[in-house]
């Protein structure tokens, strides 16, 4: 039986990623029908939505035409899920406090189906106590609401409230309308779901991207991981039907669905996040975190001094989180870690392999365009060997990955 969404769209300049959102559901063979508020009709045109949709697009809460043909009841409930995206804060308070003063608030508050909120805002306005409280009260009335993303904003400033991207939104809308996950076509393999999948049950924690270390208020110490391996392992656990947790230095990525994501900066912040997640079933280690952090950061720009000497910078050791995950009193029953080098790759994978107390070392070969790249050849050390896979795209290694941490948890815990 075909699913059907019904699609608000609020006024915000994410406006246009939901035209996007449309065709990803239309090609999964959702059938979705559009209502748009009046603001929203200055960032995308009912022309485009119906084109797109191939069906009526609402706006009017009084339009006779539409209430003699079908009401506004009758539109709130032929849907199998309601999806408000963007959902900005003003429809957000709107929700959470019962008013329907338009066609899509009637709409929300009439309907007897799911609803999915993916807000889009300003990121003062993400974290303002008001939205909090609304953000908070949804959820309290069985709204399920999306994350926002973070990243730089249209205004220019540069935090999280950014409309997640219309691939998370629509996987998200897949799991709640219980859609068959697609297939993989890089993996080469399908995707998993229901309980019989291969990572039910299980706590996947799952580390990404790089950590930034303070040197003034406007530098730091970094590397150039784009977090794409990370959060590809993250977006395969989820799918694997695992309990995923996500810390993440800073990378402008979006959530992968169905998991949940902590943003960090440092490496010592990402250690405390770490152990605050425990205890996890399996450590997926992928974060390239810097070896070193300065021993004071300063609190003011660090500027010259005319003699052509560079600032002296005291730099001490960061915490190694895949050595103290090897010995951690929660430590978990698989722990992963990654070894991106230039050389010799699998002898220093395989020494790491022992220094840090790991079940398998990832090794790769970061010498070429792998950070920052979509495709990446591993090689997998543990104690019995080491097994080399070829180039492959990033979410491929990710769901093969996933299924050989399945398999080893299944013999280890079962």
């Amino acid at each position: 039986m075909t699913k059907r969404v019904l699609l608000i769209i609020s006024g915000g300049i994410a406006a246009y990623k939901s035209l996007e959102l449309v065709r990803l559901l239309r090609k999964r063979g959702v059938a979705v029908r559009a209502v748009l508020t009046q603001s929203a009709e200055k960032f995308v045109t009912p022309l485009s939505l119906g084109v797109l949709t191939e069906d009526h697009v609402f706006g009017q809460l009084f339009d006779l035409k539409e209430e003699r043909e079908i009401g506004h009841i009758q539109l709130s409930r032929q849907a199998d899920l309601v999806v408000v995206a963007p959902a900005t804060a003003n429809i957000l308070a709107k929700m959470a406090n019962g008013i329907a003063d338009d066609l899509a608030t009637t709409l929300l508050l009439a309907t007897d189906k799911p609803v999915l909120a993916v807000p889009a805002m300003n990121v003062r306005m993400w974290h303002h106590a008001a939205t909090r409280r609304n953000i908070a009260q949804l959820q309290a009335d069985g709204v399920h609401v999306m994350e926002p993303d973070s990243g730089e904003m249209a205004c220019g400033e540069f935090g999280k409230g950014r409309m997640p991207e219309p691939e998370a939104i629509a996987a998200e809308v897949a799991r709640l309308l219980a859609l068959p996950l697609a297939a993989d076509p890089l993996a080469g393999q399908p995707d998993f779901e229901g309980p019989d999948a291969p990572l039910a049950g299980r706590h996947v924690l799952v580390t990404a991207g790089p950590t930034h270390e303070p040197i003034d208020p406007v530098r730091y110490i970094a590397n150039r991981s784009s977090g794409k391996q990370g959060f590809a392992i993250a977006a395969a656990a989820a799918r694997a039907g695992a309990r995923v947790t996500l810390v993440a230095g800073p990378v402008h990525l979006p959530t992968p669905a169905g998991v949940r994501r902590i943003d960090v900066e440092t490496a010592r912040e990402m250690l405390a996040a770490v152990e605050a997640a425990l205890p996890a079933d399996a450590a997926i280690m992928v974060a390239a975190v810097a070896d070193w952090r300065t021993a004071d950061a300063a609190d003011q720009k660090l500027k010259k001094d005319g003699s052509g000497k560079p600032a002296p910078l005291a730099l001490v050791e960061n915490p190694d989180i895949l050595a103290k995950l090897g010995k951690h009193a929660k430590r978990p029953a698989l722990l992963v870690g990654f070894a991106a080098e230039t050389q010799k790759i699998a002898e220093h994978a395989q020494a790491k392999l022992t220094r840090k107390g790991a079940d398998w070392i990832v090794a790769n070969d970061v010498s070429g365009d792998v950070m920052g790249g979509d495709t990446n050849s591993v090689h997998i050390v543990s104690g019995d060997g080491i097994e080399s896979w070829d180039n492959l795209p990033k979410d491929a290694v990710a769901t093969r990955l996933m299924q050989k941490v399945a398999d080893t948890l299944s013999a280890r815990l079962d």
